[in-house]
């Protein structure tokens, strides 16, 4: 028996992150009851986002214009380049609203098992934007993993013959944190992290 429009739209939105298909369900119940005010300006901007969006061509980010807003924000210090795996740490960044320099999307991390090795991650072009002579600092934001980790010094390796400082990001307990919920690495860390108060 073929499935109804209705019932595909579930089996697409169930598809989303975070989302099961229940959760799903009662999102599509939820958008055709208000057709007008949530349904039709969905579509219409998702559309746009379809026929707009394209990666910056500098650091790798989503937007709807090339170069994206981050790398055109002439506000923007860029002597700095806040490296980080995933256009997701990117954004969650801009969040925090902590950094006003620019960015570089490896596009993941080293791994062995998954078969990612330097060839398959944007390093090439972090090189050529170093090269240009205006990066004063590389900040490499990169998961805790051990795959994160092993990217770290990959990176410090072959950026160590220019001119600029590498710096990473501090890892450990998190501002709300209580001791007895976090993982015993996260303690390690936190621990051969710590700094004189």
């Amino acid at each position: 028996m073929q499935k109804t429009d209705i019932e595909n739209l579930t089996d697409l939105l169930a598809k989303l992150p975070a989302l099961g298909p229940r959760s799903a369900r009662r999102a599509v119940l939820f958008l055709l009851k208000k057709k007008q005010t949530h349904l039709l300006p969905l579509i219409n901007t998702l559309t746009k986002v379809m026929e707009n969006t394209s990666q910056c061509p500098i650091c790798g980010n989503i937007d709807t214009v090339i170069p994206c807003s981050v790398c055109s924000d002439l506000r923007r210090d860029k002597s700095q380049i806040c490296v980080v795996a995933d256009i997701a740490d990117l954004w969650a960044l801009e969040r925090a609203n902590t950094f006003k320099g620019t960015y570089h999307v490896l596009g993941g991390v080293l791994s062995a098992l998954d078969g990612i090795g330097p060839e398959e991650l944007n390093i090439m072009s972090l090189i050529g934007r170093i090269e240009s002579g205006e990066v004063k600092e590389i900040i490499l934001a990169l998961p805790s993993t051990l795959d994160g980790q092993t990217t770290v010094h990959y990176l410090t390796d072959i950026l160590e013959k220019y001119p600029v400082t590498i710096t990473a990001l501090s890892h450990g307990v998190p501002i709300g944190g209580e001791l007895d919920y976090l993982d015993d690495g996260t303690l390690q860390v936190a621990f051969k992290s710590r700094h004189k108060i």
